[in-house]
């Protein structure tokens, strides 16, 4: 794929110690077909440089970041939309989401050697469990959650009520909706 540099950056590129785990280029995800053809993450570039200085934050403390998915095509998010109508988890394409801005990161935390931290839900799992207002959790976990999302949120992203590890840029407004394949 050919991206033009000024609109969309590939996360490795720019920190190789942030772990790619593109869910969506695997069966391995809440819809159960690969939906990417390419394990390759890419933000905008302002985005991406939050996310670097989060990663940084977060290494200073011996951990990391592991992202699940960045930019999405909006012909991906289309598809997504006709699978699971619940604006909850799944933004409505007529809307926009801001994966397909560029402008969100799924993602978690992980040890130095990449082993993912308890959070309080498996990633894409729609439930109450992945709510940020969820209580039930061991303590550890709460803590978790919270460090992503204090980590996050120092950058300038804000965390989805529905999801612990869904976070928008908060300059998601800056970006349009874009439709590259990956």
């Amino acid at each position: 794929m050919k991206v033009d540099a000024g609109e969309l950056v590939e996360i490795s590129a720019i920190e190789p110690s942030i772990r790619i785990d593109l869910r969506y280029a695997t069966a391995e995800n809440a819809f159960g077909q690969a939906l990417y053809q390419r394990p390759v993450a890419y933000l905008r570039r302002g985005t991406a440089l939050k996310l670097v200085a989060a990663q940084r934050w977060l290494l200073s403390k011996g951990l990391g970041l592991k992202v699940w998915d960045a930019y999405r095509p909006a012909s991906v998010q289309r598809l997504m939309w006709q699978t699971t109508r619940d604006s909850r988890y799944v933004a409505d394409p007529a809307v926009g989401s801001n994966h397909s801005r560029g402008a969100a990161v799924d993602l978690t935390l992980v040890t130095k050697d990449g082993v993912e931290l308890e959070m309080p839900s498996g990633f894409d799992e729609f439930s109450e469990r992945a709510h940020r207002d969820f209580t039930c959790l061991a303590p550890g976990v709460a803590a978790n959650r919270g460090l992503l999302e204090s980590a996050m949120r120092q950058q300038g992203f804000v965390p989805l009520p529905t999801e612990w590890w869904h976070f928008d840029d908060a300059e998601w407004r800056r970006y349009g909706v874009l439709d590259v394949p990956l």
